[in-house]
């Protein structure tokens, strides 16, 4: 079936040039496994997981069977003063995956709401505390944390934030962990653990009673993959400690296995107090996002309030729909019964091997990668972006999708691919990226 303009003009596209897309669109209408097929009928490899969330591969028929059941037996429950059961389960299943005092789940519909939600529970401690003047929020330069206010506020990637002008006060940015010294460096970088102590110059600067948390990607995703320096976490976490501050790590791509453990946390080895998750959680089958806490939050917001009263006044009409559990539990099976996780981590080596490969390409200027997850930057042409966006659309038209933001190429393929079929995406990327012309 061809599609024209026409038909497609109603809808507004997110984070899409939308009056070019439209006049050539490129259209997925059929996926399975790690394939996807567009409008014309032409196969692609999905390199980038969808949008990092189709960690167990597409079309899955144990989540669209538990789907279908779920919205038969109770389509839905509103989520507040009532509930449905399996909220609960999922619930169980989440804190099961968390560090051990990470026991107690709010959900919500995306990571963006997560992210909300974080800054919301954050505040909502300090002041159950006594310390309600924790009004500052630390974040990073080339940070994404998703596109509601809160999120946008904490946002350090630019064109994220330059339109929108209304975005929360009390916000400040360390430095991003990108050093020319650690280009094409495989794994945590030795360089740059001291850039932690701009948390501490934010202490001494603005009081650290004032700082309500840190937010922190552990691997900074969408920027293009930016891996912690060795003991970079792990500093953080020590300012935190030592000033009162919740650390919050945004785990939205990184969590369910994307680095071979089940959360950036585990794979870190560093606790944060609260953590959000979404994408991967329900296999991108239904939205779904979530938010953990260590026990001691939930404990001190719940019972600072008098018997009988909502604890914390936050919610959404479809917090814990009963279809997006049902997509989260058949996902959680997934992951546990084909050893998803282990998995990733059994094939990082030969995914990093046959990406760091690509070094030799006279347009790639710098790769990372952990896990999973990687990012290669690419020489800028006669305008920002300009190359990225350009490549990306050689690439689909070569059978390969994956992520670009800028000149940055991410690639992050699903949990089930096979090492032919990270050879052919990789084939691919090679000869795109080698034939390439302005």
């Amino acid at each position: 079936m061809q599609y024209s303009a026409n038909t497609l003009e109603h809808h507004w596209m997110p984070f899409t040039p939308n009056r070019e897309f439209k006049g050539a669109p490129r259209l997925v209408v059929k996926s399975k496994g790690v394939e996807l097929w567009d409008h014309n009928g032409n196969r692609l490899l999905d390199g980038s997981s969808g949008l990092f969330c189709v960690a167990a591969g597409h079309g899955r028929p144990e989540i669209a069977q538990a789907v279908y059941a779920a919205l038969l037996e109770n389509d839905y429950t509103a989520p507040f003063n009532l509930a449905q059961p399996s909220s609960f389960e999922i619930a169980r299943m989440v804190a099961a995956l968390t560090p051990e005092d990470i026991n107690h789940v709010f959900f919500a519909n995306s990571g963006s709401e997560a992210i909300d939600t974080a800054l919301k529970i954050a505040m909502a401690y300090h002041r159950a505390r006594g310390e309600g003047q924790r009004t500052r929020f630390v974040s990073r330069e080339r940070a994404y944390h998703g596109v509601n206010i809160g999120g946008t506020s904490l946002s350090g990637m630019v064109k994220n934030r330059e339109t929108f002008t209304g975005v929360m006060p009390n916000v400040v940015c360390m430095r991003h962990t990108w050093l020319k010294e650690n280009r094409f460096v495989r794994g945590q970088p030795e360089n740059g653990a001291e850039l932690a102590d701009d948390l501490q110059r934010m202490v001494e600067t603005y009081g650290g009673g004032t700082i309500a948390a840190c937010f922190v990607e552990p691997v900074a995703g969408s920027t293009g993959v930016l891996v912690p320096p060795r003991g970079y976490l792990q500093r953080l976490r020590e300012i935190c400690d030592a000033n009162g501050i919740l650390l919050v790590f945004d785990e939205v791509i990184t969590g369910f296995g994307r680095l071979g453990a089940a959360f950036a946390a585990q794979a870190f080895g560093v606790t944060p107090d609260i953590m959000t998750m979404a994408k991967a959680l329900t296999n991108g089958a239904q939205p779904m996002g979530a938010i953990a806490v260590k026990d001691g939050i939930y404990d001190t917001i719940v019972n600072a309030a008098p018997a009988g009263a909502i604890e914390l006044f936050h919610g959404y009409t479809c917090s814990a729909h009963p279809a997006a559990c049902a997509a989260g539990i058949a996902t959680q099976k997934i992951f546990e019964d084909e050893k998803l996780f282990e998995r990733s981590a059994g094939l990082s080596n030969y995914f990093l091997d046959a990406v760091f490969a690509l070094r030799d390409i006279e347009l790639v200027t710098d790769i990372r990668g952990l896990g999973l997850l990687s990012g290669f930057d690419i020489a800028p042409g006669a305008a920002p972006g300009a190359r990225g966006a350009q490549i990306q659309k050689n690439l689909f038209a070569s059978g390969l999708h994956i992520k670009f933001t800028g000149d940055t190429g991410i690639f992050a393929p699903p949990l089930v691919t096979t090492r032919d079929q990270l050879d052919e995406m990789c084939a691919i990327l090679r000869k795109t990226l080698e034939e390439f012309k302005d």
